[in-house]
């Protein structure tokens, strides 16, 4: 059965009947008319094990518009008011500041079929619900070498931030604190027990060299390289992309927190 994941105070409200419906960006679901979804809670965004259903539910209308094209009626059991800079704000929040008045927004209506209750423990196997994941990553050093920090943010398939992480690693290379954030997302998915990552990073290097195109022939970089390889068979499908640096701003902001945080310690 399809899922729809709602963040926990919106959970409440379908719980209650007073939201019934839900706006999806970058959704590659298919979700249509008259599919049946089990509607999740996602009580700690950063922590799949807490997730748990709510019940389930029957989508009733499926219809895109651009966001700027949102009409009162669109807001209707959503839970957001009618102010579009509001509802740019949300959706930034959730989905990244790439999101504009042009982003094709798609809105699904539903009819609850049955909820559980407020204390209800139906937790969900999100290992079958995020068996497919989009990673970020993105490494810095303010020096090359100097501090560096690494940071990625793994998200659903919609798009949604699951997890994002920086941490600070030292004194290091551009390259090796974009091997360590590689090799720390990759870990995060294992232990999410993720099967399929899709990864994007703007290193075309490290890119190209993940696809056996170049050689490693930097020794430094051997061992997080060999770290890695080591990875990889435990999952079913790794892809690597490469992407320019304007749509790696998520992980790149990690990135950033990062090294202020440190700096602001030192």
């Amino acid at each position: 059965m399809k899922s729809l994941k709602l963040d926990h105070d919106i959970a409440e409200r379908v719980r209650l009947g007073e939201v019934t419906a839900t706006w999806r960006l970058y959704d590659d679901k298919d979700l249509s008319v008259n599919d049946q979804v089990t509607l999740i809670d996602k009580v700690d965004p950063k922590n799949p094990a807490t997730w748990k259903s709510v019940g389930t539910a029957h989508i009733d209308t499926v219809i895109q518009k651009r966001l700027r094209d949102l009409g009162e009626a669109d807001y209707n059991g959503v839970g957001l008011n009618g102010a579009v800079s509001d509802a740019l704000s949300s959706l930034r929040t959730y989905y990244g500041p790439q999101v504009d008045l042009g982003t094709p927004v798609k809105i699904v209506r539903f009819t609850i079929n049955n909820t559980l209750p407020a204390n209800g423990n139906a937790v969900v196997d999100m290992s079958s619900l995020l068996k497919e994941v989009n990673m970020y990553t993105d490494g810095g050093s303010r020096g090359n070498p100097g501090p560096s920090a690494s940071g990625f943010a793994i998200t659903d398939m919609e798009g949604k931030v699951v997890v994002k992480k920086g941490i600070y690693l030292g004194l290091t290379t551009n390259n090796q604190a974009e091997y360590q954030a590689l090799k720390l997302g990759l870990e995060e998915a294992l232990r999410m027990h993720v099967s399929q990552v899709h990864v994007y990073m703007d290193s075309l290097l490290v890119v190209n060299q993940m696809l056996g195109i170049f050689k490693v022939k930097n020794r430094d970089l051997w061992p997080i390289h060999a770290t890695i390889q080591e990875l990889l068979p435990k999952f079913s499908q790794v892809s690597f992309t490469h992407i320019p640096r304007e749509l790696n701003k998520v992980a790149d902001s990690a990135v950033n927190e990062a090294l202020d945080e440190a700096g602001r310690r030192a």
